[in-house]
């Protein structure tokens, strides 16, 4: 029997739910979170969303065959079209402006995650690269459901947040994380037990990235 993406949590299962249940995503549902803080995350989101976009246009290079291409090509698109714009409105409701955001500096935190990611796409292969970026596409759509499956997690107009976490349980959010779910379950299937564990320690290292990413947040650091 073949690897599943759940494995690679399962062998990083401390490090996983230390960041999907970390104190900036418990705050954020509980609407206890700073709006500082909240917007300090929103901002450097925003910085990591175009390197994001970069990782797809590198997926597209280290694709071997069509339906790879077309895969990366859509990711990219959706970025480029969908989230950034969705991404800058919803700036833009927490009083952020698109030009305040072209103004940015980069926190450690996101240059850390960031270079990471494109740095393991260099060096490796497609796999080796949705890896690194899975704990962002699919985290976040599991961290939406954890959130509104907590008692204490508040919604509706209560919640100034609520808005975040409706975007990431969303059907075409959840859709999009399904889809990467079974593109990686049908790849996982075929490696060696040896390349699974160089995967692990991907997966563990961006997981780690993505923490410090809800830390900054929390701190509003740079």
């Amino acid at each position: 029997m073949g690897y599943r993406f759940d494995d690679l949590t399962a062998a990083c299962q401390d490090d996983w739910r230390a960041y999907i249940e970390h104190e900036f995503v418990r705050r954020l549902g509980d609407a206890t979170l700073e709006e500082g803080a909240f917007r300090h995350y929103l901002q450097q989101d925003y910085l990591f969303l175009i390197h994001f976009a970069r990782a797809y246009a590198l997926a597209a290079y280290k694709s071997r065959d069509l339906d790879e291409l077309r895969h990366a090509f859509a990711g990219l698109k959706t970025i480029l079209d969908v989230e950034l714009g969705l991404h800058v409105d919803y700036c833009r409701e927490w009083g952020i402006s698109e030009e305040e955001l072209a103004r940015l500096p980069e926190a450690r935190a996101t240059l850390a995650y960031t270079r990471y990611v494109l740095d393991t796409g260099h060096r490796g292969d497609l796999l080796d690269l949705h890896v690194a970026l899975a704990p962002c596409l699919i985290g976040y759509g599991e961290i939406a459901g954890w959130l509104d499956a907590q008692a204490a997690t508040v919604r509706g107009k209560a919640n100034p947040h609520d808005a975040w976490i409706a975007m990431y349980e969303s059907v075409d959010f959840q859709q999009a994380m399904a889809d990467e779910r079974a593109w990686l379950d049908a790849r996982l299937a075929d490696v060696t037990p040896r390349r699974f564990a160089e995967l692990c320690v991907v997966f563990r290292d961006a997981t780690r990235l993505e923490i410090d990413f809800w830390q900054m947040g929390l701190d509003r650091s740079l």
